[in-house]
Parts: structure tokens; C-alpha cells; sequence
């Protein structure tokens, strides 16, 4: 049953209580400096993992040239495992879809230069019906070490047990500092009780919403499941203060490749995930995927945007309705900027300099990121944005010969 509305808020304010005396402001594993990239099997895939899909995707990985453009994790998600414990009370994979285990695939991936991520929830019970790694947490903390596991989603589903969130997700963070390998430690409690607030030093990363689905927009309350694109960006928004090195907000994976989006939907899709500084976990088949489903998600320019940290993660500036604006400030004194269209279209979009934070000049060097092109502006940058698309680029305080366009 769900808790009440001021049960709810008690433990907000408790929260956020116990972060104003924690002495770390982001978890101190030395992991995570940028926002993760890699892959995960469960928008395509759900349920349907093996060791074969799994090493076969880290194979992609590489060919592809994902690997080269900065992603690293494969991720397995959830149904990896038995419905039930072995004799000491370990998880055991199942052997039908993981013969040799998981440390094979573990070693097959790392082999490849990449690393290796699974699943748990905080609860009895994983979301399909799996054992729990509640009241397990330094026993599966260290089967996962053993195994050589790099990265733990740790989800929300289950009986809690009378626990609160900060004290389940707490548990095996330590637990997983106890076991003496470091992994990157995703919370995923879907936002429910403000993780932006109070979850910087228990994780690397925590979601801050519902799942996401391949649709432009759903147009359903902001705790309903699932969340399309724009429904997630428009949480966002109120957001950049909470994330530092180390400590990510995540909208959840990406889409790219998937469903009903179209290939403008998309490059907007990436284009704000990489704006808002989350992580880049592509969600989609890598053994089959297209060209221009290849070249969005690798595309170094805007990869470079979500890498870079320059003090702030990217916001909106503006929402006029029919066009937005938003923009991120880069660490060597540039804007990364969205001009985006969230209805239909086609439709003009201009911004200034001033409104996107850089100093006066008399000119500006602009890069479109996605037309991988230079120009000069005077102050203005704009662009004819079609439906549910955007123009995105990066723009500095002066002349273009003074700067050199990013490879």
C-alpha cells in the first residue's frame, strides 16, 4: 500500500535532514566522474537475456564503434536468475540462459575492454518476480564482486520490509564497499521520494522518474507509468542543481532505436539526455541497429556535451509553449544550446547570447552539432526547427578563428 502523503513528506524531510549533516556531497567510489555510457537489455529485450545476447552486444560494442565513442557498460537487466536461492542462500543464474554463469560473461565482456553491469532490487522481490537482495545485501554484494560485476541497477520493487528508502538503498551501498570491488551504483526508486534531494552520497546515479517509452509524449500526470520524451525532459527542468561528478540525476535510458520514434525524435531525445548530463545507456538492439540509428549515438559532438562538466547540468531557459530553450555552460567557457521544437511544425526558433549566458562581443562562433558545421553570429542563434526535433549547438564569446571546432 502506498504510503500517505504525509508519511511521504516526513521521510522527504528526514532526508534531507540527514544529507545537511552528511560530510560528502557525492559518493566517494571514485566512480562516475562523467555520466556513465553504456547498454542495457531491458527496453528491447525485457525478460529475453542470455549469456549469448549479452556477449553478442559486446561484440556490437566494439564493431560498431560505440565502444571508441565512449560507451563501456553492457548491462544485464532484470531475469537473469532463478526464482529461488541456492542452499546457502545465494543468487543463482539460470543456467539455461547463463550455462557457464555469470563470471564467463563477465570475463567474455571484459576481455573486450568494456565492463560488466546487473540487476537487483531493493526489495523481497526483483520487478518480475525474482529473489530480492533485501536482507541479502553483503552476501549478493559479494557474489557480484566475485563474479567481477562493474556496475549494480539496484530497483524498487518487492515488500520493503518496514524500510525506508535512504536505509535500503544505503545497505548496499555499503555492502558494496565492503566487498572490496568498486561497481557504479544506480539507484532506480523512479523518483518517488525526490532522490535528487538526498541521494548524492548513497549513489553514483538515481532516477528521477518513471520508466521511459519510445513515444514523443504521453500526456499523463508526472508519477504515471510509462513517461514518454517530453514528459521526462519536462521534469527535468527544475533538476541541474542536484547533479555533480559522481552524482548523476537519470531519466532513464534511452530510446534511441526504438519503438515509434522517429529518426528527428530521436536526435532531440539524445541530444536533451546529453544536455541534462545523464547517463548515455542506449536501450536498443546493437547487433541490428541501422546507420542512422548508429550515427546518432555516436555522435562525438553532442557524446562531448554530456562528458563535459562544466559546473552546471544543462536547464531551460525558455518555454514558450510551442518552442523551448535550453542550454548547458561547458567547461571551457562555450553554451551548449537546444532549440527545440515539441509540437508540430516546422518553426522558427532564435535565441541571444545573453539569454543563453555568454558575455557581450561583437561576434560568436556557433557549431551545429549535428550538421557538424561553422558559422559566425552577431548575438543571435537560430534555427527552422521541424516537428518534434531540434537544432543543437555550441556557441562561444568571440571571433571563430579564436576557437578551434571540437572533433
Amino acid at each position: 500500500m502506498a504510503a500517505s502523503r504525509k508519511t511521504r513528506m516526513a521521510i522527504a524531510a528526514m532526508m534531507l535532514w540527514m544529507l545537511a549533516f552528511t560530510p560528502a556531497y557525492a559518493l566517494d567510489n571514485g566512480l562516475a566522474r562523467t555520466p556513465p555510457m553504456g547498454w542495457n537489455s531491458w527496453n528491447s529485450f525485457h525478460c529475453d537475456v542470455s549469456a549469448k545476447l549479452v556477449e553478442a552486444t559486446a561484440d556490437a560494442m566494439v564493431t560498431s564503434g560505440m565502444k571508441a565513442a565512449g560507451y563501456v557498460y553492457v548491462n544485464i537487466d532484470d531475469c537473469w536468475l532463478l526464482k529461488k536461492r541456492g542452499p546457502r542462500g545465494d543468487l543463482v543464474p539460470d543456467p539455461r540462459k547463463f550455462p557457464r554463469g555469470i563470471e564467463a560473461v563477465a570475463a567474455y565482456v571484459h576481455r573486450k575492454g568494456l565492463k560488466l553491469g546487473i540487476y537487483e532490487s531493493a526489495g523481497t522481490t526483483t520487478c518480475a518476480g525474482y529473489p530480492g537482495s533485501i536482507g541479502h545485501e553483503k552476501q549478493d554484494a559479494a557474489q557480484f564482486a566475485r563474479w567481477g560485476v562493474d556496475y549494480l541497477k539496484y530497483d524498487n520493487c518487492g515488500d520493503y520490509r518496514g524500510e525506508t528508502y535512504l536505509q535500503r538503498y544505503t545497505a548496499m551501498r555499503d555492502a558494496i564497499s565492503d566487498s572490496g570491488r568498486p561497481m557504479v551504483y544506480s539507484l532506480c526508486e523512479w523518483g518517488n521520494e525526490a532522490p535528487w534531494n538526498w541521494a548524492q552520497p548513497v549513489g553514483n546515479l538515481w532516477r528521477t522518474t518513471q520508466d521511459i517509452t519510445p513515444r514523443w509524449k504521453t500526456d499523463q500526470p508526472d508519477n504515471a507509468y510509462p513517461r514518454g520524451i517530453m514528459d521526462i525532459a519536462d521534469q527535468q527542468a527544475a533538476l541541474s542543481a542536484a547533479s555533480h561528478p559522481g552524482a548523476w540525476n537519470d531519466p532513464d535510458m534511452l530510446e534511441v532505436g526504438n519503438g515509434y520514434l522517429t529518426a528527428d525524435e530521436s536526435r532531440a531525445h539524445f541530444s536533451l539526455w546529453a544536455l541534462l548530463n545523464a547517463p548515455l545507456i542506449a536501450g536498443n538492439d546493437l547487433r541490428t541497429m541501422s546507420k542512422e540509428v548508429r550515427d546518432i549515438l555516436t555522435n562525438r559532438e553532442v557524446i562531448a556535451v554530456d562528458q563535459d562538466w562544466g559546473g552546471r547540468q544543462g536547464y531551460r531557459v525558455r518555454d514558450a509553449g510551442k518552442t523551448q530553450v535550453w542550454v548547458k555552460p561547458m567547461s571551457d567557457g562555450s553554451v551548449a544550446v537546444i532549440l527545440l521544437n515539441p509540437g508540430r511544425g516546422p518553426v522558427d526558433i532564435e535565441a541571444t547570447a545573453q539569454e543563453i549566458g555568454l558575455k557581450h562581443a561583437d561576434d560568436y562562433a556557433v557549431r551545429n552539432l549535428w550538421q557538424h558545421t561553422d558559422s559566425v553570429s552577431h548575438g543571435r542563434i537560430e534555427a527552422n526547427v521541424a516537428t518534434h526535433s531540434v537544432a543543437m549547438f555550441r556557441v562561444w564569446a568571440g571571433s571563430k578563428d579564436a576557437h578551434k571546432s571540437p572533433k
